[in-house]
């Protein structure tokens, strides 16, 4: 959700060149900026080394829902193809920004017991120690502001409180398309915080809205 909006706004910005997306299986996108790169392996990118090279700004958004999958395969996703991409990065673009999608909640302390919380600190702290300009991006609920078939119950109920979240202020959601913008526009020019929790991303909108 979050990625396709990013790529959206890469492909529209005129102060990008050119888009690498690392996908599973092929879209229908033919833009012209556009390099779609078929991925099979999203821990190991040795034989895809050459697409890192001289890469300016990289946004790692792959995901997957709490309890839709095993518990190991939930870390692998999580953790391993994470930072599997940024030592990759590092290794090609040593100077470039990477922009990741982590989580409210995520614990650097790796003391939690909710997985989800555990293995976006893991991520987080394995990224971070590489030495890359990196950005963590810890919204709460995102709203799908495009119409879709939500993944499960809770979702379902969550959209339908949305209002109601919006309400009590900026530590609970954003909108999908505002969280896009924001992670588009720090990894294009960076900001003084590495960490962005809910609130820091809604507080980054509401300054850029000033200006």
């Amino acid at each position: 959700m979050v990625g396709n909006i990013i790529l959206d706004h890469c492909l529209s910005s005129s102060k990008v060149g050119a888009v690498i997306s690392l996908i599973r299986k092929k879209s229908d996108n033919t833009h012209s900026k556009l390099n779609e790169v078929i991925i099979e392996d999203f821990t190991d990118y040795a034989k895809h080394r050459d697409l890192f090279k001289n890469i300016d700004s990289a946004f790692f958004c792959i995901g997957v829902y709490t309890g839709s999958v095993s518990d190991k395969l939930f870390k692998e996703i999580t953790v391993d193809y994470a930072v599997s991409f940024a030592k990759m990065l590092k290794d090609n673009s040593p100077d470039a920004k990477l922009c990741l999608l982590s989580g409210a909640g995520a614990d650097r302390t790796e003391k939690s017991k909710t997985s989800f919380a555990l293995y976006k600190g893991m991520a987080e702290n394995q990224i971070d120690k590489l030495g890359l300009e990196f950005y963590a991006f810890r919204p709460g609920y995102i709203y799908p502001v495009e119409q879709r078939k939500e993944p499960n119950l809770m979702y379902a109920i969550m959209r339908s409180l949305y209002p109601i979240l919006r309400l009590l202020g900026s530590n609970f959601s954003i909108q999908s398309t505002e969280l896009g913008k924001v992670m588009l526009d720090i990894g294009l020019n960076g900001t003084d915080k590495k960490t962005l929790e809910n609130k820091d991303l809604i507080n980054y909108l509401e300054e850029q809205r000033d200006y």
